[in-house]
């Protein structure tokens, strides 16, 4: 019998939070991959430290589980200063921004993911606090009120955003540094994959690795989640060998396990495969709508729009043209298809 308690789920929540966080580098020495970025970074971070002053206001754009999150931390890290949290949709109201801001502490890493879904009027107020460390707040109402400006304490800001352009020019611009992320390359996620395996003690073989990195679409976070899929098929089906307590993953384990979590050898999930089968099948591969294909496949336009489309259209299996999305050829002989000997109209070039 055990002593856990299965009606309190915290404890199963900290476990996951600390989880999560133990697979996160500490420093830009562990951190695998946009090596130009880390390099840009640590000539900026070094520079601030030589000076002694805070750090440049940071933006790092990219796709989702790319690091942005990971790199802020490392930023405050790297600096020796304390680190504050928060998101763009957090932060509604201009008072919402002002209470934040005022109670910094000298030298504290700001971090708003999202940064892009902020209140426009919090954007405004932001302008003056990134180049004068100040803002200005109204107090009372109608022809009485006044603007009663309030020093805060020098920090630095760190931005994240998945749509860089939704950013508002004067807010781009007042960002000392400005970090594009990329996919990551299979060598790269084969050293995440490394490093995460070994902080879950999972022993695992280089093939299989290699496996599971070719499934990732390039994005970290995604390589550690199927990596914990994997950890969890071995603890129950693998059946140890050598006399070891944790069994191996191999290659066989690996394909095993992200077939029964719906993960083909590009990396398409459910949603995707249900995407372009009802594009091939049902609308003979285009083009059509992006409203009627969400409505065929039951999700959300924009869902379709910001999860799905992106990486299809990345992998080369679809193509956007003005009549709507389209199946490639290569999208036909993924899926096994045949390809109706139908050509591109001068409206789709």
């Amino acid at each position: 019998m055990t002593d856990l308690d299965l009606t309190n789920p915290e404890l199963e929540s900290e476990s996951e939070l600390a989880f999560e966080g133990a697979l996160r580098p500490r420093s830009l020495g562990e951190f695998v991959g946009q090596t130009k970025v880390r390099g840009q970074l640590q000539l900026l971070l070094t520079a601030a430290t030589m000076q002694q002053r805070t750090p440049d206001h940071i933006l790092l754009a990219g796709p989702p589980g790319l690091g942005k999150t990971t790199l802020a931390m490392i930023v405050a890290h790297e600096a020796g200063r304390p680190l504050r949290m928060s998101s763009g949709p957090a932060i509604q109201h201009a008072g919402d921004l002002a209470a934040v801001l005022s109670s910094l502490v000298p030298g504290e890493v700001l971090f708003i993911d999202e940064i892009h879904r902020m209140a426009r009027s919090a954007e405004e107020m932001l302008y003056l606090a990134m180049e004068d460390f100040r803002i200005d707040i109204m107090v009372g109402k109608g022809a009485g009120a006044t603007s009663v400006p309030l020093d805060l304490a020098p920090f630095t800001l760190v931005g994240a955003t998945t749509r860089s352009g939704l950013l508002p020019n004067p807010l781009r611009d007042r960002f000392g540094f400005t970090a594009h992320l990329e996919f990551y390359a299979d060598s790269e996620l084969e050293q995440v994959l490394e490093r995460a395996a070994r902080l879950l003690d999972l022993r695992i073989d280089r093939d299989a690795i290699a496996e599971i990195a070719g499934r990732c679409r390039g994005t970290p976070r995604i390589a550690n989640r199927l990596l914990r899929r994997v950890r969890d098929y071995t603890l129950v089906h693998g059946r140890p060998t050598d006399g070891s307590e944790m069994a191996r993953a191999d290659v066989a384990s690996v394909r095993a396990a992200l077939d029964l979590y719906e993960v083909d050898s590009l990396g398409l999930d459910r949603l995707d495969r249900q995407v372009m089968t009802t594009m091939l099948e049902r609308f003979g591969g285009g083009p059509v709508g992006l409203n009627t294909l969400a409505v065929s496949v039951g999700e959300e336009a924009e869902t379709i729009e910001a999860v799905v489309e992106p990486f299809l259209v990345r992998i080369g299996l679809i193509t956007r043209t003005p009549r709507g999305r389209m199946a490639t050829p290569e999208g036909w002989r993924h899926f096994g298809l045949r390809q109706p000997g139908v050509g591109l109209t001068l409206d789709d070039l």
